[in-house]
């Protein structure tokens, strides 16, 4: 078991802050264009895996009884990172169009990117944060799940998953034999549903419609579209700025 004293430092958290270099290596790729295009995806899907194999693997518990007082390095990374997400993202919308050097295939290449390390870093910072007591932790995981469109996250996975996981009513939970290119479209379509009616389930349950204002849909659905609008109208033109929202949330919801 790893000792209460070697989890609090900030060795320990150096792994998770490692993915602020990210940011740097998304400026390189937009500014360079070409073959650096690659870098960005492959960074966040195999980056970690060769780190594993050249550092080894933690495979020790950590001591359970360590007070979340000491572990203020692993907090602070995702209290920031909303922040960091949301300024790069804004950065590239503003300075992609304007890009002379790159070509339409590589500015597509960035904003998939962009998607990928929403979904990889973003969205499981964002399934920290919605487990915290904080209020501030819980908007900002509302906030990081806004940014790809994917706010119904949230419900389904605490009224849904951790109800139902392993069993036929979870809709993340892959069934016998399911190959990815079935799982994803499956898993898109019925997490949506299934947020749904667990939160208007909730309500009935207190006497309540489903149009009550407790419903967090009312959150989700504010947040998303306050989103499509600013990063809109932040970017050069109405259908650059949606055409590449949709590209950064096709691939974070796939990375995720």
């Amino acid at each position: 078991m790893t000792a209460r004293k070697d989890i609090g430092g900030i060795g320990g958290a150096l792994p998770f802050w490692s993915s602020l270099a990210l940011v740097p290596l998304a400026v390189f790729v937009a500014v360079t264009g070409g073959w650096s295009i690659v870098l960005m995806p492959a960074s966040t899907w195999w980056l970690f895996t060769v780190l594993d194999r050249i550092i080894g693997k933690t495979e020790e518990n950590a001591d359970p009884s360590t007070p979340d007082a000491a572990l203020g390095w692993y907090r602070a990374i995702t209290l920031i990172w909303f922040p960091v997400q949301f300024a790069l993202l804004c950065w590239l919308l503003w300075y992609v169009p304007r890009a002379d050097h790159l070509g339409g295939w590589e500015k597509a290449g960035v904003f998939f990117g962009m998607g990928v390390i929403s979904g990889t870093i973003g969205i499981n910072y964002a399934h920290e944060l919605m487990h915290q007591k904080s209020r501030l932790e819980r908007w900002l995981a509302d906030l990081l799940l806004a940014l790809v469109l994917y706010s119904h996250f949230r419900s389904e996975h605490l009224r849904v998953h951790h109800v139902w996981v392993g069993t036929p009513r979870d809709p993340v939970t892959a069934r016998y034999n399911e190959g990815f290119h079935r799982f994803f479209p499956r898993v898109l379509v019925q997490c949506r549903r299934s947020a749904w009616r667990a939160e208007v389930a909730m309500l009935a349950r207190r006497g309540l419609p489903w149009w009550h204002g407790s419903n967090p849909y009312w959150r989700y659905w504010v947040l998303q579209a306050g989103r499509c609008c600013w990063l809109r109208l932040w970017a050069d033109g109405w259908g650059w700025a949606c055409s590449c929202c949709r590209r950064q949330w096709r691939s974070g919801s796939w990375s995720w």
